[in-house]
């Protein structure tokens, strides 16, 4: 299960440390407006289900802390081999096609020790920035 917010899932992109700094940086730019997580690994494993439109998640930073709000406009799944080059073009992380967002997703999963078929299923999640946590 994910951790929670004030009632509200939270989204850690990446791994903690320079990878989800870096992820972070990007929403926060407005850059980055989009992600995709496997299924089996990032959802049923953790007994979650897919975003829904107009939920608000917490984005959290390396230390685990809220740093802003976003809010789901669009979210769908796809075998991984059909995800689209819209949301490749949309996570902001300067792709440069649809076989180089593959490439890195498999790289990025296979770190993980878990590999990614052309048929595993994805969930792509498009969000806005709502605004940043208030600072204690």
């Amino acid at each position: 299960m994910w951790k929670r917010v004030d009632g509200l899932r939270t989204i850690g992109l990446g791994t903690p440390g320079r990878f989800r700094d870096e992820l972070n940086r990007l929403v926060l730019e407005g850059t980055k407006i989009a992600t995709a997580g496997l299924w089996r690994v990032d959802y049923e494993a953790e007994g979650e289900v897919i975003e829904s439109v107009g939920e608000r998640l917490v984005l959290l930073d390396s230390d685990e802390q809220p740093i802003a709000t976003l809010e789901v406009t669009r979210a769908e799944s796809r075998p991984f081999g059909e995800v689209p080059w819209e949301l490749a073009r949309d996570e902001g992380e300067g792709f440069t096609s649809i076989e180089d967002f593959r490439d890195g997703y498999r790289r990025v999963y296979a770190h993980e020790g878990v590999s990614l078929a052309d048929d595993d299923l994805m969930v792509c999640v498009w969000f806005r920035l709502l605004e940043l946590a208030r600072e204690a």
